[in-house]
Order: structure tokens, then C-alpha cells, then sequence
């Protein structure tokens, strides 16, 4: 009962932790970069490959991998029934190899375990199935004691050892179905780029569909912007209109609230468009001064007024032939507007101080997050202009509109500031995604970044957890989750989490968990016997 009594509660995190990732996860090649590396982390993993059986080529090639390097990952090619994972894929039934040294079908092709002790190293390999079709395989390597003669203490009988590889088979067998919908659109996908002319006969298993019905395929790649994360309705909405406009040179306006990402959006108009190479120019129109507005915009002559010691172009001059951005319209004066509006219709404007007429072949795009309608009926902004920059408006949805792209955000931000500020965060506990998912986002995704930046910085244990979040998240007027205990039971609930935050990342060993959360082994002990917390229900 060695397995059933350690491995239960760690079999089934380990699935929650999968299931999350495939439900949650839009992009296919991360949804297994992730089940690889949580399979790392939970079955203390050396190596673990996704390979994926491309029929148009007749080949198992590795598609993503965990403790390879890209030069390893480029050698391992298989034909069907081709070694231990060519044999899975010819017969569609898993493969153990309790020690690689001993079993000849063992190839190693990528070369990778070459120089290490072979004598404990045991190799798992289950298949990935589409319907009764294999179309891959999930494996692994790991370490597991060979029991000695006089007994290991960790393994007293052969018989424990082959219960342990049984399982782990049961596990990767259960993990492979849950993935076997992104293997599906992984490999048509890929068959689909190596050869141009196959035409699929086969639709993605319709089980395994983004949030909100949409699919990846209902935008194509040629229409999602490369700067722009997402993968709800709203967003492929944007996308799709994003494509249409880009492909014109037509005045676009983009309307949305403070911080929906309305700069990326005309990033992606201008370089989907025929302007790509020329000039994209961006000017906030709320940045400087209503006295130099006019002259960054459209520039001024030598001795046009005080301090104008020379000639300078203005942003127009600089974007003719290419795009310019003007962020924040609704704050250019009346004066600035004319001029403004006589550009868009004669292509034309006078340099402060000057005489002579500049033309100018330039796109405008504008942007607000201001009511313009509004402002007419208020006299501040012109009807003329907001109906000329009014021809083609995109509306970029609030991030509580798109709120199953905040995971999606938040990783991508993760992985940003990672590499800014030199740490190695991993994921996120279970409490953060809670804090994340309920907030409503009155920033959007600026105030996200903020606050993942921000955590990043704070975490000391690579994950973030709730309290490393802005207070903000954790009211419960912000969160929208009234709190209705007292003090100490807030301060229960956050020792709780550090607890078992500490043991998963010793693997339940007490005395660890207790070094690194600053703790004797005798509090510790009264702490998890305080919260019904279970040692054994942590170690591998």
C-alpha cells in the first residue's frame, strides 16, 4: 500500500495542476511545455518528451521537451517501430524500461544520457491516442532505486518498484488523454506546413476549444498580430478588424479605456500594412504643453518665436510616406484640430512661422479613451475632424471583458520581468489565481503588468503568492470577495499557504520546510498539526 498511502494527494495535484493548464492555456506548444515541466516538477522527472508522428513523413519527431537541449531535441528522429517509442506507436500500448543499460531497444538518440549511471535510470513511455490512432507519445525518465539484497530502506521489496513504475505509467496514461486534443492540432498543424498540398480531412478534436467557443483556427496566423496576446471572442474580433484596416490606408480610430493596449494596436495596423518599412511615428497628444504641441507636431521655422535658434521639422515631416500615432486626441486644442483636419483632407499644413506649404503623405491613426461625442456637445472637440477621423473605429475591449486572458497576460509578464530582473518565478499558487481572476481591472492591463512586476520583484521562493499582490487585489471591496472573518483567521489563512507552499518545495520534508520558513521543528510541528496538514502527502 506504499503507493496508494504517499502518492494518492500527489496524484491528484499533479492532475488538478494539468487539468488547469489544458482548460486554461491557449497556446498549444506552451499548453505542453507546461505539462511537461509540471510533470518535472511532481515526478521528479530528468527528461520528458511530446513527440508527435507527422503521417505525411512517416517520422516520430521530439515537439517539445523537458532536460534537452535544442541540439539534443534535433537528433531524436524515430521511424514507426523504431525503438522503445517507434514500438509504442506501432502497437499503441505503453513501454517500461526498468533499467536503460539493460534493454537493447533503448536507443538514445538524443544522445543525452551518455555519461550518466545508467544502473537506476528507468525510461516511460505511454502513447497519445485520437480516438483508436496513435498520433504520438509522452515519456519520461526517472530515477527509481534498485532494491539491494539486504533491503532498501526506500524499497524493501522488487515488488515496490514495480508497483511505483505501474503507476507512473497509470499517471502519464491519464495525462496523455488530457493532452491528446493539443497533440491533434499540434500535428495537423505541423503537417500542414511540411506539406503545403496535403488537405486535412480531419477537424481539431472539437473537445479542446478556447474559453468562449473560439478556436485557434477561426483566426488564421496570417491575421493574429504578432504584439498582441489574447484568444477570447472579443480579441478575435480585433483581430480580424485589425487585418481588414490594415490592409487599407484609410484613418483608423481607436477607442478603448486607459491601458487596454490601444499603442499595440496601432503597432499592428502599421506593420501589417503596405507602410511597414516607412516611418512610424507616435506622439501623446496629453504629454506636453499646449504651447509646444503644435510645434512637435507640424515644427516651426528659425525665429518663429523665442528660443526657435534653426529650422526643425515636426512629426508629420518625419512620417511622411509612413504612419503616425497621435495617443490621446481628445486633448488637442480647437487650434491644433483645424489644422489637424486640414491635413487629413488636403494632405497639407504650415510650419509655425513659415510661408511655404509642406505636403505630406502620411496615415493617421488616432486614439482616445475619451466620449468624443461628448466633448462636441461640450464645444471642446470639432464634429468635422471626429467624423474624418471617425471612418474606421476599433474598440479594444477592457480586460474584464477578456478575462480568461489574464493567465495568459500574467505568464507572458512572468516571463518578461524574469528576464528583467533576474529571477526564476515558475507559477503562480492557486490563492494568486483567485486574487487575479476576481478583480476587476480599472487599469487593465497596464495596472496587470504593474502587479506582476511587482510581484516578481517580491517573490524570494520563485511563485506568486496572494500577498505578494497589491493591496489592492486584496480588499474585499476590489476583489469583489467580501471577507467576513476576523484578523486572525486572514493571518491563518496566509501561515496555511506559506506551510504548504514550503513542504511542496522540499517535497514534505518538515525539517527543510521549517529552515525556510524560519521556523523550529517544534512550531512547525504545532503549526501543522494546528491546520490538519499531512507531511506525506508532499513527498514524491
Amino acid at each position: 500500500m506504499l503507493i496508494a498511502q504517499e502518492q494518492e494527494q500527489s496524484s491528484i495535484s499533479l492532475l488538478a495542476e494539468v487539468s488547469r493548464t489544458v482548460n486554461n492555456e491557449e497556446d498549444i506548444s506552451k499548453v505542453l511545455r507546461l505539462v511537461l515541466f509540471i510533470l518535472s516538477e511532481h515526478m521528479n522527472m530528468l527528461r520528458g518528451m511530446v513527440t508527435i508522428l507527422n503521417r505525411s513523413t512517416g517520422e516520430m519527431v521530439i515537439n517539445e521537451s523537458f532536460g534537452l537541449s535544442d541540439e539534443q531535441r534535433q537528433l531524436a528522429r524515430y521511424k514507426v517501430g523504431e525503438g522503445i517509442i517507434g514500438q509504442v506507436v506501432e502497437t499503441g500500448k505503453p513501454s517500461v524500461v526498468p533499467r536503460i543499460d539493460e534493454e537493447p531497444l533503448f536507443l538514445d538518440r538524443t544522445r543525452s544520457r551518455v555519461e550518466e549511471n545508467k544502473d537506476e535510470l528507468c525510461f516511460i513511455c505511454v502513447p497519445i491516442m485520437a480516438g483508436s490512432e496513435v498520433i504520438g507519445t509522452l515519456s519520461a525518465d526517472r530515477r527509481i532505486p534498485v532494491p539491494a539484497e539486504n533491503g532498501n530502506k526506500n524499497l524493501r521489496r522488487k515488488s515496490d518498484r514495480v508497483d511505483i513504475l505501474q503507476y507512473y505509467v497509470d499517471l502519464l496514461s491519464i495525462i496523455a488523454a488530457m493532452i491528446s486534443q493539443a497533440v491533434r492540432i499540434k500535428q495537423l498543424d505541423d503537417e500542414k506546413h511540411i506539406d503545403s498540398t496535403h488537405e486535412r480531412t480531419e477537424t481539431p478534436a472539437q473537445g479542446f476549444r478556447h474559453i468562449n467557443g473560439v478556436t485557434d483556427e477561426e483566426v488564421s496566423e496570417a491575421e493574429r498580430p504578432a504584439n498582441i496576446i489574447g484568444n477570447t471572442k472579443p480579441m478575435m474580433s480585433l483581430f480580424r478588424m485589425i487585418d481588414k484596416i490594415a490592409k487599407t490606408s484609410a484613418t483608423a480610430l481607436i477607442l478603448g479605456e486607459s491601458g487596454v493596449g490601444k499603442e499595440l494596436v496601432a503597432n499592428a495596423i502599421h506593420y501589417k500594412s503596405m507602410r511597414n518599412g516607412k516611418p512610424f511615428i507616435k506622439f501623446n497628444c496629453a504629454a506636453l504643453p499646449e504651447s509646444i504641441v503644435e510645434s512637435e507636431l507640424f515644427g516651426h521655422e528659425k525665429g518663429a518665436f523665442t528660443g526657435a535658434a534653426a529650422l526643425r521639422r515636426g512629426r508629420f515631416e518625419l512620417a511622411d510616406t509612413g504612419t503616425i500615432f497621435l495617443d490621446e486626441v481628445g486633448e488637442l486644442s480647437l487650434s491644433t484640430q483645424a489644422k489637424l483636419l486640414r491635413i487629413i483632407q488636403e494632405k497639407e499644413f504650415e510650419r509655425l512661422g513659415g510661408a511655404k506649404t509642406v505636403k505630406t503623405d502620411v496615415r493617421i491613426i488616432a486614439a482616445t479613451n475619451r466620449n468624443l461625442e461628448e466633448q462636441i456637445q461640450q464645444g471642446s472637440f470639432r464634429e468635422d475632424l471626429y467624423y474624418r477621423l471617425n471612418i474606421f473605429p476599433i474598440t479594444v475591449p477592457p480586460l474584464r471583458e477578456r478575462k480568461t486572458d489574464i493567465l495568459l497576460l500574467a505568464d507572458y509578464f512572468i516571463e518578461k520581468f524574469n528576464t528583467a530582473n533576474h529571477k526564476g518565478i515558475r507559477r503562480i499558487s492557486t490563492t494568486a489565481i483567485d486574487m487575479l481572476m476576481r478583480y476587476h481591472w480599472p487599469g487593465n492591463v497596464r495596472e496587470l503588468q504593474n502587479c506582476i512586476e511587482r510581484a516578481v520583484i517580491l517573490s524570494e521562493d520563485n511563485v506568486i503568492h496572494g500577498y505578494h499582490l497589491p493591496p489592492s487585489l486584496q480588499t474585499a471591496e476590489s476583489s469583489g470577495t467580501p471577507y467576513t472573518g476576523d484578523l486572525q483567521q486572514k493571518l491563518d489563512a496566509i501561515e496555511q499557504e506559506m506551510i504548504i507552499e514550503a513542504l511542496k518545495r522540499t517535497k514534505g520534508n518538515m525539517t527543510k520546510a521549517a529552515t525556510q520558513l524560519g521556523l523550529s521543528d517544534r512550531i512547525m510541528g504545532l503549526r501543522m498539526k494546528k491546520f490538519n496538514i499531512d507531511y506525506r502527502k508532499f513527498r514524491a
